[in-house]
């Protein structure tokens, strides 16, 4: 299909008879009609110079021409835009139930982290695979004293470029994937162990804050502040506790508890049981398991029952819910405590409980349920259990804990003798 023939004004210069070039103020610009998009191409040529502006615009119009032929566009939505299209498809898949809530809110931070790297104006179909070649070293070398593992960056990656095929496939770039540095191979096992490590010594001395802690909160509990306080204290321990992952330990409800008792030689053991449904879990599987307590559920429950019943009083008809569906970790049963909750009175728990090398370990309130899986297999559970239990695979269980922690080890070198008048003997 043919261009447009440009028609002059006489302040107008013809460039092959359909593109032209023309002055305003001082410096040259470019036009030519685009018959594929309808649009006009429009730029600067960033020239005082009519002999320079006339090369530069035929350079531009043979570019333009290929572009053309070769089926691209010459517009392109930005990398803003990109992101956005990319999550609304992501809350379509949540919706559908493909992906949990706290899948999609991982994909929002790795990508807004991706914007700020190559900027939010970008066209997407400007982009070459090597334009984030230094994305692991950007990440890193952050000013902010947080420490990126490569572990984190790799994700990062792996979220962007599937993005970056997804856009591919609607024609919205020229690429579909970057070709990112490769990292050094690393021992994934040793880094989770040292990521997760807290000392049982630390362990203690936490619980016994954090049953502090939720001592003095309750004293005033009426007290905004001190409620909020009282629910992230319970959050943090009861994560000790059961090991659950943040997503599925927000999402928890009412009706996913249960408390019985359980016998052995006479003796009862007060037990919880937590279910984790399949559309809060990481992996979209339901999974039960039983834990022992000493009453942090049931005393939580005490505190959070008059509150809903005496509110439920206050608020619309058509807000109201059964107590059985409110949230446990939360204030009013509809939103759970925030992120930044969670993140300051971890803090200051790891603070009071004086975990010592903050500036050479990674600890964050992930941590916990490291610690708590680090035990259930340094107690003899095989990797399967320990899966079961945690919501992960059993492949994980043994390349990230199971041949690393020191205890274990120990009981592997034992394992084939018994120990008889202080003397090793095979079995």
């Amino acid at each position: 299909m043919p261009t447009k023939k440009v028609k002059l004004n006489g302040t107008e210069i013809a460039i092959f008879n359909d593109a032209i070039i023309y002055k305003r103020g001082e410096y040259w610009q470019f036009r030519l009609w685009l018959t594929k998009e309808r649009k006009y191409a429009r730029f600067s040529l960033q020239t005082r110079n009519e002999s320079t502006a006339r090369d530069k615009a035929e350079l531009h119009y043979h570019q333009l021409k290929a572009l053309a032929l070769s089926g691209k566009t010459y517009y392109s939505k930005t990398t803003k835009e990109g992101v956005r299209l990319y999550l609304e498809q992501r809350q379509k898949d949540l919706e559908a139930g493909l992906i949990v809530k706290g899948r999609l809110s991982t994909i929002k931070t790795h990508l807004e982290h991706w914007l700020n790297f190559i900027g939010r104006d970008t066209k997407l179909k400007e982009l070459g695979v090597i334009d984030c070649e230094n994305y692991f070293h950007t990440r890193t070398k952050s000013k902010k004293k947080d420490t990126i593992s490569q572990t984190t960056v790799e994700n990062e990656q792996s979220t962007i470029n599937a993005m970056l095929g997804w856009l591919y496939r609607r024609k919205e770039t020229y690429i579909d994937k970057f070709e990112f540095k490769k990292f050094k191979r690393i021992d994934r096992g040793l880094e989770d162990l040292r990521r997760a490590s807290f000392s049982d010594d630390e362990i203690v001395r936490i619980r016994n804050i954090l049953d502090t802690y939720i001592a003095d909160a309750k004293k005033a509990i009426d007290e905004k502040d001190n409620l909020v306080k009282v629910i992230t204290a319970y959050y943090l321990v009861i994560s000790l506790m059961t090991g659950m992952r943040r997503g599925e330990q927000l999402q928890l409800r009412w009706q996913d508890y249960e408390e019985f008792e359980h016998k052995v030689n006479n003796k009862g053991y007060n037990l919880v049981k937590i279910t984790v449904r399949g559309e809060t879990s990481k992996v979209g599987k339901t999974r039960s398991f039983v834990e022992k307590d000493i009453g942090y559920f049931d005393d939580l429950l005490k505190i959070q029952y008059p509150r809903f019943t005496a509110s439920q009083k206050t608020v619309v008809k058509e807000n109201q819910i059964k107590f059985a569906d409110a949230l446990i970790f939360s204030v009013n049963g509809y939103k759970p405590i925030t992120d930044r909750a969670i993140a300051y009175h971890f803090d200051k728990i790891i603070e009071l409980a004086e975990v010592a090398n903050l500036d050479k370990r990674d600890i964050v309130p992930y941590s916990f349920r490291h610690y708590y899986i680090t035990q259930k297999v340094n107690s003899g559970l095989p990797p399967t259990s320990v899966a079961e239990i945690a919501g992960t695979s059993s492949t994980q269980i043994e390349r990230t804990y199971y041949h690393t922690t020191e205890a274990k080890m120990i009981a592997n070198a034992f394992a084939g003798y018994t120990i008889k008048d202080g003397m090793l003997i095979p079995n």
